[in-house]
């Protein structure tokens, strides 16, 4: 049987106040006490419900996580500092995992509200307006990490992606680059759609570079999709001499599936990535990437989140966090 507050009372000789305020870290207790509920609760292996006590303060200290995929490092990284942040404000995590599913992530979201958390950090590759709406009902606030909505409207954290693809295509240019190839994740998200897609056009179109749609490869962020995107672009009769790909992941398939077909890279065909994770270390050659600050877009996403949920000032509730491109062997120094 559970062991309850009431037992713990019982054992000690004191009030359910008593033992509720030496649980709570209350002052008001006189050492003496405190010290002989605490051994009652000890012997006892008394655990606080978190469920009744949230019912009692209307908050249970508990803040839900929605991300599309725990085994992809972008993510996990995304996820370490929503935890480290959440764990510093004395919050606990509960973390599901949405296989970028929209009835799955809608079905989550209202679970997630059912627990009574206290609010929830959602990331998701394609913000729908029934995401928009569902959020908007929920009686907790909720905030989006690297993560697109278009209208704005909903609190999140991300980077320039239109800028930062932009500036790696720029890379490119600079060392006289002409056919840009750009590999990149499911074009009905908006991240890839209208921002990555945007830089991509905007920098060739200041170069008077023409926008070749053979050179458009649409992929879903895997390993295998990069492999099938450089196979499909060697085919092509102008071959291009530099690629974009808009995930680490599917950059390593880029990478090996270009040497397998006999191609030295940088010397015969360079390549620029997104995301910076550990991937990008990984391979050999080793990366030149659009660095995304992951761990603080993460960190500042349950930081924006817990201001809201102790009634703090916000300021900005569209947070932008810098990128840079870092150059490494993938291209030409």
């Amino acid at each position: 049987m559970n062991v309850t507050i009431y037992d713990v009372a019982r054992e000690a000789n004191v009030s359910m106040a008593t033992v509720s305020r030496v649980v709570n870290g209350n002052p008001n207790v006189k050492p003496a006490t405190r010290k002989k509920v605490l051994e009652v609760i000890d012997r006892l292996g008394y655990r606080p419900n978190a469920v009744a006590r949230g019912l009692a303060s209307k908050k249970t200290t508990t803040v839900g996580v929605i991300i599309p995929d725990i085994s992809s490092p972008f993510f996990a990284e995304l996820a370490r500092g929503i935890e480290d942040i959440a764990t510093m404000y004395k919050y606990n995590i509960i973390l599901s995992n949405s296989d970028q599913n929209k009835e799955k992530e809608l079905h989550l979201l209202n679970t997630m509200l059912g627990k009574q958390v206290d609010g929830i950090v959602f990331m998701g590759g394609n913000i729908s307006q029934e995401h928009v709406e569902e959020f908007q009902k929920s009686p907790v606030s909720i905030v989006l990490a690297g993560s697109i909505e278009e209208s704005g409207t909903i609190p999140s954290v991300n980077i320039d992606y239109e800028q930062a693809t932009y500036d790696a295509i720029q890379t490119f240019i600079e060392s006289g680059h002409k056919e840009i190839a750009f590999v990149v994740g499911p074009l009905h998200e908006p991240i890839n759609q209208l921002k990555k897609l945007a830089g991509y056009k905007r920098a060739l179109a200041e170069a008077n570079i023409e926008y070749r749609e053979d050179l458009i490869v649409e992929g879903d962020y895997t390993y295998d999709s990069g492999i099938e995107a450089i196979e499909k672009l060697l085919e092509q009769p102008n071959k291009p001499t530099a690629i974009f790909v808009g995930s680490d992941e599917m950059a390593l398939g880029v990478v090996h599936g270009a040497e397998d077909r006999g191609l030295k890279i940088p010397n015969d065909i360079e390549i620029i990535s997104s995301d910076n994770t550990r991937l990008a270390l990984m391979v050999r050659p080793q990366l030149t990437t659009v660095v995304q600050p992951l761990y603080d877009i993460g960190a500042v996403a349950m930081r924006l989140l817990t201001k809201y949920m102790n009634k703090e000032k916000v300021t900005d509730h569209i947070v932008v966090l810098p990128h840079r491109v870092e150059q490494r062997s993938s291209t030409k120094q």
